[in-house]
């Protein structure tokens, strides 16, 4: 356990009075222990009606065939791979959060870390049931995976990208499912220590026997390294195989170099403007207040804001190449994204991924939690577009003018999208009922180091310069976790 005083330069990341290791665990417990509080069944009852919009939605898909969605022969994919794409980006910040920033030793993640594991695991579900959905004979499904059949010697064409994306998401639900259930165990072992009766027991199976004994503690930090090493190249290579769906292919406006490290950096801006979204409702709900401080909700803004610019230059730097590249078909298809049918989706897109995220240079939206609630949905709602603009303008005016056509989504279009909005909030929630939605042991590494008690208390014994304490006091006032009270608290020597 850390046990070393960290620089007072660097702000809590945890805050509150009298913080205790029993505290912690009584306070991230409360709501699996105790009956849900308004709140949560509000938002349980509105999902549930929207995963059974999906239900409903999905069940007319395979009763009628794909004829019930809005497609055309020109346009062969729209709102079911906008939607696959979508939900594969917002699940990459989970593995982010939890694998990259676990190899580079950022504390900030700990806090965090549990609700965006949580989040890749549902969002990939999301994603996968748009892969089958769309095959039009979900029953044969298993056909994309290396299997023999009775059909002679032909196994799946392996130089399809779509083979690839079968792969590479199945690995990285498969990883990412390992990496959440492994950090839970100590978290598990502490609701069944907690518990009594048929509960005690369904905990008792689910913790896997943790004793908590130091030997168990060393396995679990080198199984989490070494799935963290395993993790990190997924976040490159899952969204780059999702991106030669379309680069491997000769269509103008897909067949582009750039699109790999474009749609990685897309995929890290979605995932943590959703994790941003969740948070920030957690934390008000569940009476996370000091353990999701402001500077784990700055810090998350800082990192939308360089993505979001990633992107921003990507968007630049694909006009540029159509024009640069010469080709008239490649130059139209962009110019048609601008100028064409589809152009108040593209200046959508632009507005929400580009513009808005740069109001975070400003410290005072950065730190505002409404205004970064409301960016952060409105950066999704800015990434759907952008898929949505890359799919359907590409393919609704190809190179026959006679085969142009407009593409208009249908009521199930809709209800499978809504739906699987619905269906995510629903799982969701779910966990935070029987789950904890923070990691208890991780928080606990931070008491006696990053937290604003200890801090105070090192303050009070005169371990930091004057100068030092008055910057660490400047540095609190954005937190609404904190009290004036507390930062008067830092003047106090003995």
């Amino acid at each position: 356990m850390s046990s070393h005083n960290e620089s007072i330069l660097r702000e809590p990341l945890v805050t509150g009075k009298n913080i205790t290791y029993a505290k912690v665990t009584d306070d991230i417990l409360l709501p699996v222990e105790n009956k849900p509080n308004k709140a949560w069944w509000i938002g349980f009852i509105v999902a549930a009606l929207g995963a059974m919009l999906w239900v409903v939605s999905v069940g007319y898909t395979f009763w009628t065939g794909i004829g019930a969605w809005g497609l055309n022969k020109t346009v062969g994919w729209a709102w079911d791979i906008t939607d696959f794409v979508w939900w594969v980006g917002i699940g990459h910040a989970g593995t982010l959060i939890s694998a990259v920033l676990l190899l580079f030793r950022q504390n900030w993640r700990n806090s965090i870390n549990r609700s965006a594991e949580a989040m890749t695991i549902f969002a990939v579900i999301c994603a996968a049931t748009y892969v089958v959905a769309h095959m039009g004979r979900p029953w044969l499904a298993y056909w994309i995976f290396p299997l023999p059949n009775q059909f002679g010697s032909l196994w799946v064409n392996f130089n399809s990208p779509l083979v690839w994306d079968a792969f590479a998401i199945s690995t990285y639900f498969t990883v990412s499912l390992v990496f959440w259930y492994c950090g839970l165990l100590p978290d598990i072992a502490s609701v069944r220590d907690r518990a009594t009766g048929l509960k005690q027991k369904v905990y008792k199976v689910l913790s896997f026997g943790w004793n908590g004994s130091v030997k168990t503690w060393q396995r679990f930090e080198i199984v989490s390294l070494i799935l963290a090493g395993i993790s990190t190249p997924l976040v490159l290579s899952v969204h780059t195989i999702v991106s030669m769906d379309f680069a491997t292919s000769v269509i103008p406006g897909w067949h582009t170099t750039i699109f790999p490290p474009y749609f990685v950096a897309g995929a890290i801006f979605s995932g943590f403007a959703m994790v941003q979204t969740l948070l920030l409702i957690l934390r008000k709900v569940m009476n996370f207040e000091n353990y999701i401080t402001m500077f784990h909700i700055e810090s998350m803004n800082k990192i939308i804001l360089v993505t979001g610019s990633i992107v921003g230059i990507a968007y630049l730097t694909e006009l540029f190449i159509a024009w640069y590249s010469g080709s008239e078909y490649e130059m139209y298809a962009f110019a048609n994204r601008i100028a064409g049918p589809y152009a108040w989706a593209y200046w959508a897109m632009m507005t929400c991924n580009v513009i808005s995220p740069q109001l975070f240079w400003f410290k005072k939206i950065r730190t505002s939690i409404p205004i970064s609630w409301v960016l952060s949905i409105v950066v999704n709602i800015g990434m759907w577009f952008e898929r949505f603009v890359i799919i359907v303008t590409s393919l609704h005016r190809d190179y026959l003018p006679s085969s142009w056509a407009m593409f208009y989504p249908t009521w199930v279009d809709v209800g499978i999208f809504v739906g699987s909005i619905g269906l995510f909030f629903t799982l969701f929630l779910l966990f935070l009922r029987f789950l904890p939605g923070i990691a208890i042991a991780e928080v606990k590494l931070l008491l006696k180091s990053a937290s604003l008690q200890q801090k105070t208390k090192l303050v009070q014994e005169g371990a930091f310069p004057d100068e030092q304490v008055k910057f660490f006091q400047n540095s609190l006032e954005k937190y609404d976790s904190v009290s004036e009270e507390d930062i008067k608290a830092l003047d106090v020597r003995k």
